[in-house]
C-alpha cells in the first residue's frame, strides 16, 4: 500500500506544549504514534473528503500546537474497504489500533442518504465499548445540500460519543462549494475561532490522562498515508 503522511506546517509544535504519544517503556525502539489522525469514511479512493479532511487535520495541528514528528497519519478507509467486512481483516485491524491511539482523531465522511457512509459505520462497528475512550473526536461532514447542516450532529457526533471518544465542538460541516483552498482555510479558520477554545482544552485533558501506548509498529504504518 502506498504510504504518506500529511507534510507538517511550519508552526506545528509550538505553543501548547502538546506533544506526540509515545510507546510504552518496553525498551524497544519505536517511533511515537501520530498524536494526530484523519479516519475517511469515503468509499471512493482519493476523494475530496479525503483531500479536505487532511486539511483540516493539518490546521488542527497547528492550532493545537502538536509536534511535528510524526506529522498526522490520514486512513483511507476506500483502500481497506474490502477487508472490513471479512472474517479476517488485519488492515482494518491494524488501522483500528491507529485510530483508537490518536490524541486527535479527525473523521471525515460525506453525507450519504443524510448520514454517515455505511463503510465509515462498519468500521467504527469493529471497536468494543469505549473503543475510542481518551480519543478527542472532530467530526466533519461534507455535503452537496445545506439541508444536510445537522447530519453531523444528528448522526455521527452520537456514534463517536457512544464509542467513548470527547467530542468537544460542534461538527465541522463542509458544503461542496467550500472545497476550494482558499474558502476551505477561511471556513476551518472561522470553525476554530469557535472550537479551537473547547479542542484545546480537551486535548491537552488528552495528554495528561494518556499515561500508557501502543507504539507504530511497523504492520500499522502500512495502513497510513
Amino acid at each position: 500500500m502506498t504510504q504518506h503522511q500529511t507534510p507538517p506546517s511550519d508552526s506545528a509544535g509550538t505553543g501548547s506544549g502538546l506533544g506526540t504519544r509515545p510507546g510504552p517503556d518496553d525498551g524497544a525502539s519505536h517511533p511515537p504514534r501520530p498524536a494526530v489522525v484523519t479516519l475517511v469514511g469515503n468509499p471512493r479512493p482519493g476523494s475530496r473528503t479525503l483531500s479536505a479532511a487532511q486539511a483540516v487535520a493539518t490546521r488542527v495541528t497547528d492550532h493545537l500546537g502538536l509536534a511535528a514528528t510524526p506529522p498526522p497519519a490520514t486512513i483511507d478507509l476506500a483502500e481497506i474497504a474490502a477487508e472490513v467486512l471479512a472474517p479476517v481483516h488485519p488492515r482494518a485491524d491494524a488501522a483500528r489500533e491507529v485510530v483508537a491511539g490518536a490524541t486527535v482523531l479527525v473523521v471525515a465522511t460525506p453525507v450519504y442518504k443524510g448520514s454517515y457512509t455505511g463503510l465509515l459505520k462498519a468500521f467504527l462497528d469493529l471497536y468494543g465499548p469505549d473503543g475510542l475512550a481518551g480519543v478527542v473526536a472532530v467530526p466533519v461532514v461534507v455535503s452537496g445540500n445545506p439541508a444536510h447542516a445537522l447530519a453531523g450532529e444528528v448522526h455521527l457526533r452520537p456514534l463517536l460519543v457512544e464509542l467513548g471518544a470527547t467530542v468537544p465542538a460542534r461538527t465541522l460541516t463542509l458544503l461542496d462549494s467550500q472545497l476550494g483552498e482558499a474558502e476551505l482555510a477561511s471556513t476551518v479558520d472561522a470553525w476554530l475561532d469557535r472550537a479551537g477554545g473547547p479542542l484545546l482544552r480537551a486535548a491537552s485533558a488528552a495528554v495528561g490522562k494518556d499515561a500508557t501506548t501502543h507504539q507504530t509498529a511497523p504492520e500499522l504504518a502500512e495502513v497510513t498515508r
